[in-house]
């Protein structure tokens, strides 16, 4: 599966995907291309993005000379909506991923960042976030080859230069690691499916971007086409024994990531370059030249895994949350409903400390908080959406379901409702319960005296000494702040 114009300004991808088919098509000089592997071609994702064609639309890119926009019509990022679907392209894509079921994605883009000799730039998912054998694969195979294909055309290429600090440049150094699975790579990661994040440099010519973006398609498709075999089986092998690892043997999903302060030094062609005062900004600056320049970075790549959590039997998701199941049956994740009552024991979270993002970030805001766990024997009634873990899309089913997860349903804001509390006491009514709940147990008043002696600001707010005890009370609402899925362990 080739993806172009995810990115509608950065749209090379489109171009050398039309030559490249035109000479597998129609001059037939490379139709032998197709001999061993079955290409989809999307000419361009983000179709609105494409169609908001302008000269003004890429600051930072040295052509064509128009080009289309970042965002769809809806403003939204789609290679941030891999795991939301909120847009419908990205609806449309998922069902075709998830029908076709590719073998092998690529995805490309351009570039922002610094200056360098480099023409192209790679992502590869092989930093724990892929299955085992498909990052030894990625990692000793493929990529030696990719490169060795690119340095035989005469493009430089090196892996995707994320600068650790923007502002400092190449001084601060280069990171490398997993993706989330909100972009492109990292979902195929989770998808058990090996890709490639193109990206070539911005401010190279248009013609050197498209056509070595051609070479890099080509050398994708030949690489799949020798090795289809392995690719199928390794595939194949990853989804199997996902379920095995983590259902059978009780492995634990990582599902959080970080770039550890640990560094190697790697060679850099660059180009020389000094720091100023700005009189525009007031701060220094970055002033690149063109006299190349051989560089020694630091490279951070150390992977750590931060969050991991254990996967269970099934997740229970209540009828009313409809919308959820639809997304992820977008997944191609099998979802069934419960034909008659039924009593499970349940795992259950309840959330603290929930706080929101000031701004919405692709139209969503986000939320943080604690998870505290509970269990429970609960009647779950006919029609609640039963959702088995043990299926090939288990690692997108927990990377949606899993709270701690970064792109999971929760925390793109999709059950924001649960944080609101939409019943409250009148004060007059509460001291009177307050009252009646001290004088029938003593040990409450010990933990209210105690509380108002250690926390000044509660002590005094009279809102809050009322709340201690409605919180305590059988009026509060026991659902507040209560993930409505439920675990079964």
């Amino acid at each position: 599966l080739i993806i172009n114009g995810i990115h509608s300004g950065e749209i090379e991808g489109k171009d050398a995907s039309m030559i490249l088919l035109r000479e597998i098509l129609v001059t037939k000089e490379k139709e032998k291309m197709l001999d061993n592997v079955i290409l989809l071609v999307i000419p361009v994702f983000s179709v609105d993005g494409h169609e908001r064609f302008g000269k003004y639309n890429r600051i930072n890119q040295n052509g064509p000379e128009e080009m289309g926009w970042r965002t769809t019509a809806q403003n939204l990022n789609l290679n941030r909506d891999w795991m939301k679907a909120d847009a419908p392209e990205m609806k449309a894509m998922l069902k075709l991923f998830s029908s076709w079921l590719p073998d092998f994605i690529i995805d490309n883009h351009t570039t922002d960042g610094a200056d360098y000799l480099y023409v192209m730039t790679f992502g590869i998912e092989y930093f724990k976030n892929s299955y085992s054998e498909t990052e030894l694969m990625l990692r000793s195979k493929f990529a030696p080859f990719l490169y060795e294909k690119m340095n035989q055309t005469g493009f430089l290429s090196h892996g995707y230069v994320w600068l650790k600090d923007w502002v400092k440049g190449l001084d601060s150094g280069i990171t490398e690691g997993p993706g989330a699975p909100r972009f492109s790579t990292g979902y195929a990661a989770i998808q058990n499916r090996p890709a490639l994040l193109v990206e070539t440099h911005m401010l190279k010519p248009y013609k050197e971007r498209v056509f070595s973006t051609k070479v890099a398609m080509e050398a994708v498709i030949e690489f799949c086409s020798d090795n289809k075999v392995e690719i199928i089986e390794l595939n194949g092998k990853a989804d199997r024994n996902s379920i095995i690892n983590l259902l059978e043997k009780k492995e634990k999903l990582p599902v959080g990531f970080k770039v550890s302060g640990k560094s190697v030094k790697t060679p850099f062609k660059g180009v020389k370059y000094y720091k100023e005062k700005s009189e525009i900004s007031g701060d220094e600056k970055i002033v690149y030249t063109n006299e190349k320049e051989n560089l020694v970075l630091d490279l951070f790549n150390d992977v750590q895994i931060v969050k991991e959590v254990s996967v269970p039997n099934l997740y229970i998701i209540p009828s009313e949350w409809s919308l959820i199941v639809e997304r992820m049956r977008l997944h191609g994740v099998k979802v069934d409903t419960l034909k008659e009552d039924k009593i499970f024991d349940v795992k259950r979270y309840r959330f603290s400390d929930i706080k929101f993002e000031e701004k919405p970030f692709e139209g969503r805001n986000r939320v943080s908080f604690t998870i505290n766990e509970y269990y429970e024997k609960r009647k779950i009634p006919a029609g609640s959406y039963i959702v088995s873990t043990d299926q090939r899309t288990i690692k997108v089913i927990v990377n949606l379901l899993e709270p701690e997860a970064e792109d999971s349903f929760i925390k793109w804001g999709f059950f924001n409702a649960i944080f609101e509390q939409k019943e409250y006491f009148e004060a007059y009514v509460m001291e009177k319960i307050s009252q009646e709940m001290i004088k029938k147990d003593p040990q409450l008043k010990k933990e209210f005296d105690e509380k108002l002696s250690l926390d000044e600001k509660f002590k005094n707010d009279p809102n809050a000494r009322l709340n201690f005890f409605y919180e305590r009370s059988p009026y509060y609402d026991s659902q507040l702040n209560v993930y409505p899925v439920m675990k079964v362990e």
